[in-house]
């Protein structure tokens, strides 16, 4: 019987290597190929197996080729932009939907959450016109602006906010301490796993988002990775150039990757406590 159980765990383990390899062959071949030289020869280039002198010269003709400095800084002041005003959004308008008392405010939160019902590509003419109007096409604020505020990050909070004792909140509030203080030295820090997997949530999105950027730039200046990648990627086909697209979507997710690899365990605990999947 025991037999019989080692060799279906081995079959198992066996199968989901097979598939967790062919998922990830693309991100297999583009590691091997970002390294491989470009006189390695065109048919060669498809090949998963690393058999050739590693080289960082596809790394410096990408970087070469395009601004990804400013790519990177514009990427950077979008996504900490937003992850910074959503913070402070999300946390009031959970507690307030979680702690405070007045008339509808059930049918308000249910309302407030159509907005997850509502798909992203149905609001870009809406958003696009009033970016418009405001004067905000073609600038950082605008690509940040509609991300503000966040149905989800709402939810979560709120539902953090009610697994948290009332007790706590009276306590400090018998002591003298006010709102602000109440929300910043009691309630955050014990919501802190929830704000933390909001946060990694939002940096991945906005850090991938292609359709957006796209639609509200159009100077090289104000471009993101996403775009300044795309935008490189198209110039490069023309010339078969796989080994310098390749490293440039490299230097694209490298930041997200190394950060995953660093904090793989508080990634893992702040999704298990907070019950994202």
């Amino acid at each position: 019987m025991k037999s019989r159980k080692r060799v279906l765990a081995f079959v198992f383990v066996m199968v989901m290597s097979a598939v967790a390899f062919f998922w990830s062959t693309p991100f297999i071949w583009m590691m091997i190929t970002s390294f491989r030289p470009k006189l390695y020869g065109g048919l060669d280039m498809a090949s998963l197996w690393p058999d050739f002198s590693p080289s960082l010269i596809n790394f410096k003709l990408a970087w070469e080729s395009a601004p990804f400095l400013i790519y990177y800084m514009n990427t950077v002041i979008v996504v900490l932009g937003i992850l910074i005003v959503q913070l402070v959004t999300v946390s009031f308008s959970g507690y307030v939907f979680a702690r405070l008392t007045f008339p509808f405010k059930n049918t308000l939160f249910y309302l407030f959450l159509l907005q997850l019902m509502i798909v992203p590509p149905i609001l870009i003419v809406p958003n696009l016109s009033t970016l418009v109007k405001l004067g905000l096409y073609d600038t950082l604020l605008g690509i940040m602006a509609p991300y503000f505020a966040s149905a989800f990050g709402t939810f979560l909070m709120r539902q953090t906010f009610k697994t948290i004792p009332a007790d706590f909140e009276e306590a400090a509030i018998i002591d003298g301490a006010s709102f602000f203080q109440v929300l910043w030295h009691v309630l955050l820090p014990l919501a802190r796993p929830a704000l933390t997997a909001f946060g990694i949530v939002s940096v991945v999105y906005h850090w991938n988002e292609y359709l957006w950027p796209l639609m509200v730039t159009s100077s090289p200046s104000t471009r993101t990775l996403t775009i300044g990648l795309a935008s490189f990627t198209q110039a490069a086909e023309g010339a078969s150039e796989w080994g310098v697209i390749a490293a440039g979507t490299v230097i694209v997710i490298l930041p997200l990757g190394v950060a995953f690899i660093a904090f793989q365990k508080q990634f893992v605990n702040s999704f298990m406590f907070s019950g994202i999947k």
